[in-house]
């Protein structure tokens, strides 16, 4: 076995300093929704530090365990997170917001799609490394692969959550592509998930309606593009500088929950341009370090999986900014390690650890 080495410290810094941005930032942007409702304007900063230390144990937990022991427990990881979705249907179920996402647990709820991100990277990259001689071959590689794909976004559709079945989908098709998957193939299962996901909008009036407002969100700005129009006024009025920490006028009650589904607007107006800036340069990093440790992984599962890791939290960060800035429909994704959420932070801070993991095991220059 290879000898086990420090972790990316590069990669660990720009981790923790979103962690940090996202703990200051929901406090700022949930302060007056935590007063209304619930008479404490520090109930999401006591949550959000909570979960910000339980996703700190967890990213030191699997930065320390061998990531070559999840290709061995992939199959159990993958069959848990179905039972946690199987559980939404049972009187533990719990429908918030139109949809059934997430487990009461009596002291917390838990949302299994965010479970379902990782598990299903982490069986789908143990699947593929083991086939990795006939990934190319149509019926032997590509169509069980496919099928994990469907099983894994088919388990967050049915909880009428379209946007991370989208989210979750991507990630699995580039790990599916980097594996081996031919151009051709790929073309093909582009054109039938975009026939796919035009079915699902066209299935439910809320998607349609969101279509619509993204197309002109001032012609519905006191309807279904008020949250466009908001957001849009929000990052306008930060302009280079930002209005100063504390100072957003927008997550007055303008913005329906700041703290989470629009975060990055409140960035952009408390903190300005420089402060978008920084955020993004910090998501960059993260994304540069990630796709080097994949590039140097000696083995095929430990490249497939970090480059799963990196590429769910690029797909998700740049759906939350798109969504914010107005480039695309708006849709309820939170922006990985800042927003607040626990299972979210949890499962991104867990896959940071592995990541750091995986570096201990290459050969790159960790400063």
């Amino acid at each position: 076995m290879a000898k086990r080495k420090a972790s990316d410290f590069t990669l660990m810094i720009a981790v923790i300093f979103l962690v940090f941005i996202g703990i200051v930032m929901v406090f700022s942007s949930s302060y007056p929704d935590a007063y209304g409702k619930f008479n404490d304007p520090y109930h999401f900063l006591k949550k959000q530090l909570l979960h910000s230390t339980v996703g700190l144990v967890a990213m030191i937990f699997f930065m320390n365990l061998n990531y070559k022991l999840l290709n061995k427990l992939s199959k159990v990881i993958f069959l848990s997170c179905l039972v946690l979705t199987g559980l939404l249907f049972t009187p533990m179920g719990l429908v918030l917001k139109g949809g059934r996402r997430w487990i009461t647990l009596g002291f917390t709820t838990f949302m299994p799609s965010e479970a379902m991100k990782l598990g299903s990277i982490i069986f789908l990259c143990a699947f593929l490394s083991k086939k990795k001689d006939i990934i190319k071959d149509f019926t032997g590689g590509v169509i069980p692969a496919l099928l994990i794909i469907g099983i894994a976004c088919g388990s967050i559709i049915i909880q009428k959550d379209l946007s991370t079945s989208v989210v979750l989908g991507m990630a699995l098709v580039i790990i599916l592509f980097l594996a081996g998957m031919k151009l051709s193939q790929l073309f093909t299962l582009g054109i039938f998930g975009i026939a796919g996901i035009a079915g699902a909008i066209l299935a439910e009036g809320f998607r349609v309606d969101r279509v619509t407002s993204f197309l002109n969100p001032f012609a519905y700005k006191s309807g279904i593009g008020w949250q466009a129009v908001q957001s849009l006024y929000a990052l306008g009025s930060g302009g280079l500088f930002g209005l100063g920490l504390g100072q957003s006028r927008q997550k007055f009650f303008y913005i329906p929950e700041p703290y989470n589904d629009f975060i990055f607007s409140i960035i952009g107006e408390e903190l300005g341009f420089i402060g978008c800036v920084l955020i993004i340069i910090l998501i960059l990093i993260i994304i540069w370090r990630g796709i080097r440790i994949s590039l140097s992984s000696k083995d095929m599962f430990g490249c497939l999986l970090s480059a799963g890791i990196v590429g769910l939290f690029t797909v998700q960060s740049l759906v939350h900014i798109a969504v914010v800035t107005s480039s695309m429909p708006p849709t309820g994704i939170p922006l990985p390690l800042v927003s607040e959420g626990g299972t979210s932070i949890l499962v991104f801070m867990s896959a940071a650890g592995i990541l750091l993991n995986i570096s201990r095991y290459d050969n790159i220059n960790r400063s």
